[in-house]
């Protein structure tokens, strides 16, 4: 299956959504930010801890469904950032299994892989 790739995503929050296969995180990399503008609701995703730069054939994460998207505008103190604000996106996504990258491809600025499901057992992650 081909999937949209959101990258960098934290071992802990990958650990707490194999515990619990419902779980809202929050999204501020700019290109994850960028990724999921084009996702609608139901569709898949694929969650991996490694950078976009380090995503080959044989990566392991997470596939998830997205269950709802939302996207906010925050305000950032004027000395933490030359920016006044950061977008945020929450998902709300629900464990669908494990997988594997099959193939890599880029439109545009979004990154997609070709997915092959996995057994639990097969997985390295951990």
């Amino acid at each position: 299956m081909d999937l949209l790739v959101l990258a960098g995503i934290s071992r802990k929050t990958l650990d707490q959504l194999l515990r619990n296969p419902y779980r809202t995180i929050e999204i501020r990399s700019a290109r994850n930010v960028i990724a999921i503008q084009s996702l609608k609701l139901g569709e898949r995703v694929f969650l991996t801890y490694e950078t976009l730069q380090d995503i080959t054939q044989g990566t392991e994460g997470i596939i998830a469904e997205v269950l709802k998207i939302e996207r906010m505008e925050q305000r950032i103190p004027w000395e933490e950032s030359d920016e006044r604000e950061q977008t945020i996106c929450r998902l709300q996504l629900r464990l669908k299994g494990l997988g594997k990258v099959i193939e890599i491809s880029t439109e545009g600025e979004v990154v997609k892989a070709r997915v092959r499901e996995m057994f639990p057992h097969e997985m390295a992650i951990g």
